[in-house]
């Protein structure tokens, strides 16, 4: 069952009975006695006790029949519609698992992380999903540590994983390493490489370079630029010097790279083109003529394709890509739970085994730095679409 918690009132209020008391003030005139002393007053009776006020508990009410988990996303803002189509996935997903055993409460990270977090623990969250910005899930993780609330957020930076913290996120390391490594499979052996000037690129070039040595091949070049017109350009004309390349990776968007492929083409006509887990995010990438025989590694989209079609059925739009992240989130919920007492803490010993899951986008478990490892498939783009050229496994090995 999901629902959402909007502007909460965070000072508990009490709900007072109200005691009627009629007391009746007589004020006799009485006769004047010549003699001895005049007669006590009669003794006033206390009002009855009012009735003892119920109190009402400040957030939403206990569950005594689901654990509780926190859906921290942002619902406002910027960045409502991912937030939006995040929260209906879980909704989706509570329905086609049928289970019973987990409530979902969404909360709005867009007017604050760290008071979502708290308000949710607050109202009995024992685990929380989300949230989707690193710099939220930096907010959160201590509050949710405090509280012994493990966190499974949507966020692909590596940097905020660990000691509680599970990402979920597609991360670029690990497509990295896929296509080169099929690249390196298929003959290439020379390397170029392309990144921006931001913390994406500087963490990819990392990548790129350990992935490349550890498949035994070489990088002859690589240059960053910025991202602002004439820069790719001017990375691309130094790059010449080093032509021919048997692959050149461009670890930016599929707009990118396709701005950059005419440039390479003068000096290298006939290098293959590498792009990242970015290019699954954009619909529009196989149309662009310039990537035409280019590679690139990511999640499936065999099964997204048949969510898509039912969460459209349900909710009149398209999904956000990311909202298989929130989907499989709750499957994995799910399942654990089969296992999970209500009332007890969730038993994040289960994502620290190594165990794997199975989901939208395809087996995954999570590492002992808390990051998902994912298994990856290889596309093709062909005239249009895309075609997998090395599927991704369906399983991980003991």
């Amino acid at each position: 069952m999901a629902e959402a918690v909007t502007n909460p009132q965070r000072a508990s209020r009490i709900v007072r009975g109200f005691a009627v008391a009629a007391a009746l003030l007589v004020s006799a005139c009485s006769t004047v006695v010549p003699r001895g002393p005049a007669p006590p007053p009669p003794a006033k009776k206390a009002p009855p006790p009012a009735p003892r006020p119920d109190a009402v508990e400040a957030g939403i009410p206990r569950d005594t029949a689901r654990n509780r988990v926190a859906l921290l996303v942002p619902l406002s803002g910027t960045n409502a519609g991912v937030g939006k189509s995040l929260a209906n996935a879980t909704q989706l997903a509570l329905l086609d698992t049928g289970n019973q055993q987990v409530r979902v409460t969404n909360y709005d990270t867009a007017t604050g992380a760290a008071v979502a977090a708290q308000r949710a623990i607050a109202d009995g969250a024992q685990l929380i999903l989300g949230p989707l910005l690193s710099d939220d899930v930096r907010a959160v993780a201590p509050i949710a540590r405090k509280a012994g609330v493990p966190v499974i957020s949507f966020s692909n930076d590596t940097s905020v994983a660990g000691d509680g913290v599970y990402l979920m996120g597609y991360t670029p390391s690990q497509s990295i390493e896929r296509v080169v490594a099929y690249a390196r499979s298929r003959g290439v052996t020379n390397f170029g490489g392309l990144v921006p000037n931001a913390l994406y690129g500087t963490r990819a070039s990392t990548v790129f370079l350990r992935a490349v040595e550890s498949a035994g091949g070489r990088v002859v070049a690589l240059q960053t630029y910025d991202r602002n017109n004439g820069s790719i350009g001017a990375a691309v004309t130094k790059m010449a010097k080093d032509a021919p390349f048997d692959a050149v990776l461009i670890a930016d968007s599929s707009t990118t790279a396709a701005t950059a492929v005419p440039l390479l083409r003068k000096s290298s006509p006939d290098t293959k083109i590498l792009g990242t887990e970015l290019w699954n995010s954009d619909s529009s990438v196989a149309t662009r003529p310039a990537l035409n025989g280019a590679w690139f590694a990511s999640v499936s989209n065999g099964l997204y394709r048949q969510y898509a079609a039912k969460y459209r059925a349900r909710f009149g739009t398209a999904p956000y890509r990311l909202s298989s992240l929130g989907y499989d989130a709750v499957l994995l919920t799910a399942r654990i739970s089969r296992d999970w007492r209500v009332g007890a803490p969730f038993p994040e010993v289960r994502l620290r085994s190594g165990e794997g899951y199975a989901g939208i986008d395809g087996a995954f478990r999570f590492g002992r730095d808390g990051v998902a490892e994912r298994a990856l498939e290889v596309q093709e783009i062909r005239g249009g679409s895309s075609a997998v050229v090395s599927p991704a496994p369906a399983s991980f090995g003991r």
